[in-house]
């Protein structure tokens, strides 16, 4: 007897359908499994048939073939551990099951016929909705994070017999709830504040501009001026994820089983920062079966680099097309997969290999050579890429010692907020902005007039910025004309623009 099932294959975050059909027929019991499977799924076998055994079912008796359609995509996970059992046992007519095709079932069995939890289970669901499938079964530790699919029948399964009952009618249970009013987004959660950072209030304003616009930023200054301090509390003036950012997000924690024990859906924007040493496949991705990288990782959240030139070059040149494009594209030889990487990029680094260059305080110790090879690890067309390059001083000890607080976490949010609201009136979508400008959109909301055009044509002549770097002037303009609320843009918001600019032609010139 041939049974037909309904699973899912994840193929980077995305769920792709797959017909497993199990056909039991007369022969020396054997059980092959075809259609492109890898190690993990023809290993499955042995797991399969051990668990029914362990649950008093029969393994087949005959010769079974397992077929996974379609038998040009590559089956590389123990999900398919599940359907496969339940189409043994449909097939030998050990159980019965009414309206199969309404079901789509996904989970890896452990030899004692209990369910394990799978990666990729949100995008599963999201699949099986958009297929007009009404009911999936899955490993109870699943459950509430495919729940988050409203529309859907989501029952969770602790066992394979647990399995059966609910297939076959015998378990009566109502599918996983979901509370999503539960799931939204905490902006107390927080245990740091900006409040923290004694002086650096220029440094605050860059952050708020960042923040309100979407753009990258590089921090240069001494050992101890507070960088990682400011960058750390970077996450505390961002606006909590909207429900579709949380979606996007959660699916690529959920495709590399990185979601917090018991969070159905991440709340909070994700923070990453890698050590120097990391490969550039740790940077963007990859592998023999690949894997999301920190950019990816930090989808609608913050990368943070810190000693920026400690890297690998190799490393920090593949973020050029992800940083620009906001995703990342790795090509195998069985097909390209594509990783969402929307981020906010923050750096730090000191200006010299000592970290005192320009100090007025202690001596550089370095020479010309030296600060020429420590600059030189990054490459122009990487800084082209990050909007705001800022000093950040070290800290004199009266605004140390002073017992009145910085400005908060809160005051800053609430700029970056009303900013961001004026953006999503403008774009109608929450998701675009200033820093993601098209150019047919900058060219339509960033309009100078003629003493604002004369300024910046003098400061691309003064410091031979490129074509990249007057566009991003001009979005950064956009945003500061957003914080004052401001429909066009004034001198002196270009001004401070070019100002957050120029920092690197500077740095450059001294060596």
């Amino acid at each position: 007897m041939l049974a037909q099932l309904t699973t899912f294959a994840l193929q980077g975050i995305d769920a792709i359908r797959v017909e497993v059909e199990v056909d039991v027929a007369g022969g020396l019991p054997k059980t092959v499994i075809v259609g492109l499977p890898d190690l993990t799924v023809r290993e499955s076998v042995h797991r399969i048939e051990r668990a029914l055994e362990n649950l008093e079912y029969v393994r087949p008796t005959g010769r079974t073939i397992v077929n996974l359609a379609p038998a040009d995509l590559r089956k590389d996970a123990g999900a398919f551990d599940l359907p496969i059992a339940i189409g043994m046992l449909v097939s030998t007519n050990q159980i019965r099951i009414s309206g199969l095709d309404r079901w789509a079932i996904v989970g890896e069995l452990a030899l004692d016929g209990s369910l394990r939890p799978i990666k990729g289970a949100l995008s599963m669901a999201l699949a099986a909705k958009s297929l007009g499938i009404t009911h999936l079964l899955l490993p109870l530790e699943n459950a509430r994070e495919a729940a988050v699919v409203q529309e859907l029948a989501v029952y969770g399964s602790g066992t394979l017999r647990e399995a059966v009952g609910l297939l076959t009618g015998q378990l009566d249970r109502e599918p996983t709830p979901c509370d999503l009013e539960n799931l939204e987004t905490h902006l107390n959660c927080y245990d740091i504040d900006f409040s923290d950072v004694r002086g650096q209030e220029f440094a605050k304003r860059a952050m708020v501009v960042a923040a309100a616009g979407g753009h990258n930023i590089l921090m240069i200054g001494p050992p101890g001026s507070g960088k990682t301090m400011l960058a750390r509390r970077f996450p505390t003036i961002l606006p909590p994820l909207t429900p579709s950012e949380s979606l996007e997000t959660t699916r690529v924690y959920s495709a590399v089983g990185r979601l917090p024990p018991g969070e159905p859906m991440l709340r909070t924007r994700p923070y990453r920062s890698p050590h120097h040493t990391i490969s550039d496949a740790g940077m963007v991705g990859g592998g023999a079966i690949p894997s999301p990288g920190e950019i990816s990782l930090a989808h609608h959240g913050i990368l943070f680099l810190d000693e920026l030139p400690e890297f690998q070059r190799r490393s920090l040149e593949v973020l050029r097309q992800p940083l620009e494009e906001g995703q990342v594209t790795i090509s195998r030889a069985y097909g390209a997969i594509c990783y969402p990487a929307k981020l906010m990029l923050i750096a730090s680094m000191n200006p010299c290999p000592c970290g005192f260059l320009g100090d007025a305080k202690h001596v550089c110790k370095c020479s010309p050579p030296q600060i020429e090879r420590y600059m030189g690890k990054l490459s122009g067309p990487l800084l082209d890429r990050i909007d705001l390059h800022i000093e950040v001083p070290a800290v004199p000890f009266d605004k140390l010692a002073a017992e009145q607080e910085g400005t908060s976490s809160a005051t800053m949010r609430d700029q970056v907020q009303r900013a961001r609201e004026i953006q999503h009136q403008r774009f109608g979508d929450s998701m675009t902005l200033n820093a993601r400008m098209s150019t047919r959109q900058l060219r339509r909301f960033a309009l100078l007039d003629e003493e604002c055009r004369s300024l910046l044509e003098d400061a691309m002549e003064a410091f031979g910025l490129s074509a990249r770097a007057h566009d991003r002037i001009l979005r950064m303009a956009r945003t500061i004309a957003d914080l004052d609320a401001s429909e066009s843009i004034a001198p002196e918001h270009i001004s401070e623009a070019i100002g957050y600019r120029c920092l690197d032609r500077r740095l450059w010139a001294k060596v």
